[in-house]
Parts: C-alpha cells; structure tokens; sequence
C-alpha cells in the first residue's frame, strides 16, 4: 500500500514515468542542442524520435561474466574504417523464456566503467535502423545488471552519415525480435 490515500504503488508505472521524462530530454537535446547529432535540415524528418511503447518486460536481470583478459576485437564501423575496442565481458539474461548473451566492450586502452553494447535483433532493418542498436550500461560494483531494451538507442550515423560508429559483432545478434527501445523514423525508412 502507498503511504497516502491507501492505494497501492505501482513501480511499472513509476518507471514508464521515468523512461517517457528521460525521452522528451534526449528529443528537446536533440532538437535545440548545438552539438546534436541531428542535422537541422533533417530534424523534422527524425523528430520527434520513435520508440516502441514502453515495457518493462524488456527490462531484465543479468549476469555479468567478466573476460579473464580484455580481448581486443576489431569493429567496422559505418565510415569503413575499424575501430580498436576491448570485449570486458558478457551480460547473460533470460528474456521471453530464452537464455541470451551480449558481449560487453570499452573503447580499446580505457578503464571499463561503462560497458558498451552494440546489438542487432529481428527486427533490425524493418522497424529498427538496419546496422544496430547500442545500450551503455554503468559498470555495477554490487554486480547486479539490468538489460534493459526501452533504453535501446540508434547509433549517431542514422541521423547523420558523417559519424563513424561502430557495428555490433556477429556474438550480438539476438535471435529473437526486441520490440522495445528506439525504433526508425517512419519517413526514414526506405522504400520497399
């Protein structure tokens, strides 16, 4: 029960509240900020962004399996260039009853305290941009992870082909949709 008027708390609703404010901050950076990476020719095309409705299913408990040793790995990324990263480890979590993993990396030669996800799914081409999503994820020092997709973000190379982003390797290609997160622009998508 809720401390004031008897009715009881509802933390799904707490945390859609929290999810839609921290939405309207990143469109209203988006739209205004002098560094966004959106174009302002292109602004009304992408804005306001696209997201699947918020669901807290798609926020889910994980694991962490640190690496024995950072391994290097090489990501090609949206200019053709490669980008020199570090795989720290993996996030394991269960998510529409099937076990899942998402190898977890840092810009090559940093300290890890934000682990970086790039990740593509099922619908990666068709409601989700074609080359990936990202999530950034705070290094926990209690160990306890929340994957949480509502949080799933476009790199910058959609709205703007000048950044150079790197490509989620083929160990994050989840094999199963992930309606949740930030999805295309409608009138971004291309032409069937």
């Amino acid at each position: 029960m809720g401390a004031c008027g008897g009715r009881p708390v509802d933390p799904d609703a707490d945390y859609i509240r929290t999810l839609q404010a921290e939405r309207a901050r990143k469109d209203a950076a988006f739209l205004s900020a002098e560094n966004s990476p959106i174009p302002a020719n292109a602004r009304a095309t992408y804005l306001p962004l696209k997201y699947f409705a918020p669901d807290p299913a798609y926020a889910v408990p994980a694991s962490f399996a640190p690496a024995l040793v950072r391994t290097p790995v090489t990501m090609p990324t949206s200019t053709g260039k490669l980008r020199d990263m570090e795989q720290v480890g993996s996030l394991e979590f269960t998510l529409a009853g099937r076990a899942l993993s998402l190898a977890a990396f840092v810009e090559a030669g940093t300290p890890p305290d934000r682990l970086f996800i790039p990740f593509s799914d099922l619908t990666s081409g068709t409601e989700t941009y074609s080359a990936g999503r990202y999530l950034e994820i705070d290094l926990s020092k209690t160990g306890i992870y929340i994957v949480d997709f509502n949080r799933a973000f476009n790199p910058y190379c959609y709205y703007n082909h000048e950044y150079d982003c790197p490509y989620p390797p083929k160990q994050n290609r989840l094999p199963i949709p992930i309606h949740a997160g930030e999805k295309m622009a409608q009138s971004a998508i291309p032409a069937r």
